[in-house]
């Protein structure tokens, strides 16, 4: 923990995903799924979720979700990309994010 800066820990989750997906891997495999920083990593988002939530995590898998490319009418665009982080906690702990903790 003295290795990451609070303050930084404070930044580096943005959301929780809330979706179907999400209640599932939830439900099935103990993970919660977050919408974190961009340059955030491993170690990183196992401090905040420790931190923030007072839970054990056990194991943290990050992707980058590429930008949908779209259009409108002749011009062509791109979304922005993020990063998600799917944290899984250890057997018997949960976040209730309805709660409001």
């Amino acid at each position: 923990m003295s290795t990451v800066n609070q303050e930084r820990l404070l930044k580096v989750l943005l959301a929780p995903q809330i979706s179907e997906k999400a209640t599932y891997v939830a439900d099935k495999f103990g993970q919660f799924i977050f919408k974190v920083t961009p340059d955030a990593t491993k170690p990183e988002v196992k401090a905040a979720v420790e931190a923030l939530f007072k839970v054990n995590v056990k194991s943290v898998q990050v992707l980058n979700v590429k930008g949908k490319v779209k259009r409108t009418g002749r011009i062509m665009g791109c979304r922005k990309g993020w990063k998600k982080a799917f944290v899984r906690l250890e057997s018997g702990q949960e976040i209730n994010f309805v709660a409001g903790e």
